[in-house]
């Protein structure tokens, strides 16, 4: 195996937790979906959409330079802009100042796969509700809409849809609006937005596509636990992470380009997806058997507290140990809070 330049190693990582946070949600949208309900996944995804918008979309906004765009024409330039960063191809098709599309092409990023047969449509109303219709009202622009004309679960061309600003304010309830015989102008790949120049090389790219997935993670199971409980959301979290980790292993090892092993082979997969979070991770061999991992920094639960810390920590550990779990060698996982992290420690069972 031709082993991997340091920068080539480092992407891999942060590619590699990308597609693993990117896994754990749409197998926690399933898990909900199928043990909870339509109704209650949809309620899940507003709150989290919702919450999404609320920190990122004025701040992102002026980052992207939107500011002085008109109003539809900024929001749709946004959500191609702030989707692309995050690995979603969505293309943008412009009528005038006060009417511009985007459209989501397929395979959908956030419903990948088979998971698109599985997840009720309900979860993409609840994210159109969470979000898009929030828009104006974020930018103090109550005359700002968003009329959805094709969604993802129905069969018809992705979902898609256009921001408008009308010449009347519009009540809650028209701030999204469903017109499924309207289509969208012809697309035309000289108009599509580009981020600003310069300040987007690889690397960040592929921060920003990995944050773009564990934000997801550390928002969905904080917002889930709103609607389900703690207890629950500790229930479903935990599987699902566990089963994701299971899942994923191989396909993780191979992007890093490691080999499956016992504890040593298994703590530095560890310490390599960690380096990934763009956290401090030191190996040690112990005395008696074992291999230890130190992991600083914890990105994952970075700026939180209390409860949703907690919850998010407990979950997010699960998919480590069903990613070691998943080796050929069985072994056993033990992870402690330390004051500056976690120390987690791997021994082959008895």
């Amino acid at each position: 195996m031709v082993a991997k330049s340091r920068d080539d190693a480092a992407l891999a990582a942060i590619g590699a937790q990308a597609d693993l946070h990117h896994q754990y949600l749409l197998g926690l949208e399933l898990m909900v979906a199928t043990r909870e309900g339509p109704a209650v996944v949809g309620d899940w995804m507003f709150r989290l959409f919702r919450r999404q918008h609320e920190a990122k979309f004025l701040s992102s906004f002026r980052k992207l330079g939107l500011d002085a765009l008109p109003h539809a024409v900024a929001c749709a330039r946004y959500h191609v802009l702030s989707n692309g960063m995050g690995g979603v191809a969505v293309e943008y098709m412009e009528e005038s100042d006060t009417k511009a599309w985007v459209r989501f092409r397929y395979p959908r990023w956030m419903y990948d796969g088979p998971a698109i047969c599985g997840v009720p449509v309900e979860a993409s109303r609840g994210f159109l509700r969470g979000w898009y219709a929030q828009n104006g009202v974020s930018l103090g622009n109550p005359r700002l809409g968003f009329v959805c004309v094709s969604e993802d679960m129905t069969g018809q061309f992705g979902l898609c849809g256009y921001f408008r600003e009308y010449d009347d304010a519009l009540a809650e309830d028209e701030r999204l609006q469903f017109r499924p015989d309207e289509r969208p102008p012809a697309y035309d790949p000289t108009q599509q937005p580009r981020p600003p120049e310069g300040t987007w090389d690889e690397a960040r790219l592929a921060k920003a596509n990995r944050n773009y997935a564990m934000d997801y993670i550390r928002n969905g199971l904080s917002e889930l636990v709103g609607v389900l409980g703690e207890a629950r959301t500790l229930e479903l979290g935990k599987l699902a992470a566990r089963l994701t980790g299971l899942q994923q292993f191989r396909h993780m090892a191979a992007a890093l380009g490691v080999e499956e092993g016992g504890p040593e082979a298994a703590a530095g997969f560890l310490a390599a997806m960690m380096a990934g979070m763009g956290d401090d991770v030191s190996v040690a061999v112990q005395d008696g058997g074992g291999t230890s991992v130190h992991q600083t920094g914890l990105r994952i639960v970075r700026g939180m507290d209390g409860t949703e810390r907690d919850v998010v920590l407990a979950c997010w550990c699960d998919l480590w140990r069903g990613a070691i779990q998943a080796s050929r060698d069985f072994m056993s996982v033990d992870v402690a809070q330390v004051p500056d992290g976690l120390d987690w420690v791997i021994r082959r069972e008895a």
